[in-house]
């Protein structure tokens, strides 16, 4: 039930204020095909590592992974070495990125995951939440340190003195503990390949994945919003355990 004091207003006065708010909604889309246009316009940064990934078709190289193609991007889902399970929110994010293959295959661009636990137990994960997605494993390799997608436990000590809900709440979910859980961090690299040289050239973390987690921008266009309290658990689940404790 929505609880609510909105202001209610005749359809001529929704249509007005509408309108206004569609001017700032066009101008938001302008300003975001600059954007994409100055992230396309960034430098190329030569990948100089020789970076090994295990996959369910044996090991393969990061040029490898481009699979035929001239961009390649590359999910860092969180997922540890020991964890019982990935991520939630990885997980969700996932089920967007899942349907997506397809298309971005047509524009030369391949899209996978890739995560530090072993590749047997991130084929089983991602059967258990049927996806076809691939899924390559890094955790023998310096891929997700050299990023920055990887906290070290010294690192990570100014910030384990107050943990938040969530990460004690997703640290439970995967099997691990806060330390454990905060250690991965989730993120976006991509890649081109030219004359046989790979060179990186963007990465995101944080709410710059916020893209990739469709939910947001349609909860975005609700009256609730998000409807999140910033001292609470955050409410994403897998996608088949909403509605569990």
């Amino acid at each position: 039930m929505l609880m609510t004091e909105q202001r209610i207003a005749t359809q001529e006065e929704w249509k007005a204020q509408r309108d206004d708010l569609l001017k700032e909604e066009k101008e938001l889309t302008r300003r975001g095909d600059e954007l994409a246009r100055k992230r396309r316009e960034l430098p190329w940064v030569p990948v100089e590592k020789d970076y090994r990934f295990e996959t369910d078709d044996g090991t393969k190289t990061l040029a490898d992974l481009f699979d035929g193609r001239s961009q390649l991007l590359v999910y860092h889902f969180m997922f540890g070495p020991a964890w019982t399970g990935g991520c939630p929110v990885c997980s969700s994010i996932a089920d967007t990125l899942d349907p997506q293959v397809a298309h971005l295959r047509a524009r030369d661009a391949t899209l996978l995951l890739a995560s530090r636990a072993p590749v047997e137990k991130l084929l089983a994960y991602r059967d258990l939440m049927g996806w076809r997605i691939d899924w390559v494993s890094s955790g023998g390799s310096d891929f997700n340190r050299d990023i920055g997608f990887l906290w070290t436990t010294a690192e990570l000590e100014p910030y384990l003195a107050e943990v938040h809900p969530t990460v004690e709440q997703n640290a439970r979910m995967c099997g691990t503990d806060p330390a454990g859980y905060m250690a991965e961090v989730p993120g976006l690299s991509v890649y081109a390949l030219d004359s046989g040289t790979v060179y990186r050239t963007y990465v995101s973390t944080a709410r710059g994945l916020e893209p990739a987690m469709a939910y947001y921008a349609l909860l975005d266009r609700t009256p609730k919003g998000r409807d999140e309290d910033a001292a609470t658990p955050l409410w994403i689940r897998r996608h088949d355990e909403y509605g569990t404790s």
